[in-house]
């Protein structure tokens, strides 16, 4: 008979499925949606179903416990629990499991729990599926998903449901996983030795994922034992030029023989008061002993030799890990929080951040001209014609993009985002845009003043379309005094120059003109 607790240990099984928590106080982090009394904590100690009858959503980024805490549930509580994915499950599922939920609960008074791990891959059909028994309490749903549910879950299916948020697992929380998977019998089992290096940088490598940090713990695991075999010699003796503390052994041993050496020769003279005890070779006197001893003890603590377990090292890590997990997805809330941050670092008139941002989204295979046009709204929205030149570039790294692809399509990018990161500042046309929009929508329009009426068509001067309409090119100035405004909207100001870059002398200009054309 084969143990299915033994296959469970095997290698076969990965790192981050044998280190599962079995009870919530396992979980790492997520501490805000586990308190005692909490809707999760009630479900998972509920026994009949008359606590915790709440259905819930589980939305966090991948590697926060989703799935973990749902199945921590099932381990904790006597409900039945059934588990469906909704990348392979359809309605038919739901309505059976439906059905065995009503036996279960009208039959043997057992409530069902069930899991439905990445809901927002169900269609809305098959969203609807799952309102009947949500409503009526023939299932207890844990709905899990890593895209926002306001977008992806159905609005009832939400309003029946208690909607809890996951965080990203913190470099704390991480470091309590790395631990206890190196030492736990399901883990590592203590076998190897990992230093505070490495285990800083699986943590920074995990960027919050545990799954992504147990499996980096793994790799490098197994890239050390094959360190370790290929160290060995054919008589198995380790051959790594300083193995496993040996090396430094002999040099301790070699530095007690040089100093008994020193202490005999310093017995010959006449010692000095402060060196008289160290002077001693080990052992010699009570007053330098202890203090020698609990050194070595200590020595011996921190790098012992008789310790042969493989080493797990920085440099190992990141021969394991090639590069950070990249948190974005194109479709959800990622894609709008980096194109947001990276919108508001250009505003910001920050170019480190702006860049970061957008070598987060290059990285992740966002669509250039995606970013492109985001460039050239940032040029018309925010630089304006403080620097006129901006929207130049913008355009030009627009067309640059398109004609030249990536990965040589960064370059342009790079370039128009510095420019615009670093170039004056001005809103004022945009502001002026929307506020002159904002009267035209709340019906502040007015008739065109007659003079500035088209006169080009039979019969337009008879109903004095263009009659006294001044031409401006007549005068020496280029400007003259006139009405340009309905009436309704006379000495209305929309665009407001600011002291910014170029915008500075267009304010004092603009000034200069206006006394002219509104005659003050």
């Amino acid at each position: 008979m084969v143990s299915s607790s033994s296959a469970l240990q095997s290698g076969s099984v990965p790192l981050a499925v044998r280190m599962r928590p079995r009870t919530l106080d396992e979980v790492a982090g997520q501490r805000h949606l586990l308190r005692p009394g909490s809707p999760l904590v009630s479900l998972a100690t509920g026994k009949s179903g008359d606590q915790g009858t709440v259905s819930v959503i589980l939305w966090g980024p991948p590697g926060t416990g989703k799935t973990t805490i749902a199945q921590t549930i099932a381990h904790s509580s006597n409900r039945r629990f059934v588990e469906l994915s909704a990348v392979t499950a359809g309605v038919k599922d739901v309505r059976e499991v439906m059905a065995e939920a009503m036996t279960s609960r009208d039959l043997y008074g057992l409530s069902t729990v069930l899991f439905l791990d990445e809901i927002h891959r169900f269609s809305k059909a098959q969203q609807d599926a799952l309102l009947p028994g949500v409503e009526n309490g023939w299932v207890i749903l844990v709905a899990a998903t890593t895209e926002n549910p306001s977008f992806s879950v159905i609005s009832p299916l939400l309003s029946r449901s208690l909607l809890l948020t996951l965080e990203q697992l913190s470099d704390d929380d991480l470091g309590v996983l790395i631990d206890r998977a190196v030492t736990d019998p399901r883990g590592l089992g203590d076998r190897y030795r990992l230093d505070s290096e490495a285990r800083a940088t699986i943590i920074r490598l995990a960027s919050g994922d545990a799954r992504r940090a147990l499996t980096a713990l793994e790799a490098a695991a197994v890239s050390a034992d094959s360190l370790v075999a290929s160290a060995l010699s054919e008589d198995g003796v380790l051959d790594f030029g300083a193995p496993a503390g040996r090396t430094e052994d002999r040099d301790r041993d070699e530095d007690e023989d040089d100093n008994e050496e020193l202490a005999e020769d310093d017995a010959v003279g006449e010692p000095s008061p402060e060196n008289s005890d160290t002077a001693k070779p080990a052992g010699t006197g009570a007053g330098g002993s202890d203090g020698a001893e609990a050194e070595a003890e200590a020595e011996a603590e921190a790098d012992d030799p008789d310790d042969t377990r493989p080493v797990i090292t920085k440099e190992i890590v990141a021969g394991a890990v090639d590069r950070a997990l990249l948190r974005y997805d194109r479709n959800g809330d990622e894609h709008y929080d980096v194109i947001s941050a990276f919108i508001k670092s250009i505003r910001g008139s920050d170019p480190d951040a702006a860049l970061h941002y957008l070598a987060r989204m290059i990285e992740a295979g966002e669509d250039p001209r995606f970013i492109a046009r985001r460039i050239i709204v940032s040029a018309s929205e925010d630089i304006g014609l403080a620097d006129p030149q901006a929207l130049v570039i913008a355009v030009a790294a627009a067309d640059a993009v398109q004609m030249i692809g990536m990965p040589e399509g960064r370059i342009p990018l790079a370039e128009a985002v510095v420019y615009l990161a670093t170039a004056a500042k001005s809103n004022a046309a945009y502001l002026g845009i929307n506020d002159a929009i904002a009267d035209v929508r709340a019906g502040a329009f007015g008739r065109v003043p007659k003079h500035l009426r088209d006169a080009h068509y039979a019969g337009a001067k008879r109903l004095g379309h263009g009659k006294g309409y001044r031409y401006p090119h007549d005068t020496e100035l280029g400007v003259v005094e006139q009405q340009y405004l309905p009436d309704e909207l006379t000495g209305r100001t929309y665009y407001r120059p600011t002291t910014h870059g170029n915008e500075r002398e267009v304010g004092g200009r603009l000034a200069k003109i206006l006394r002219i054309v509104r005659g003050r």
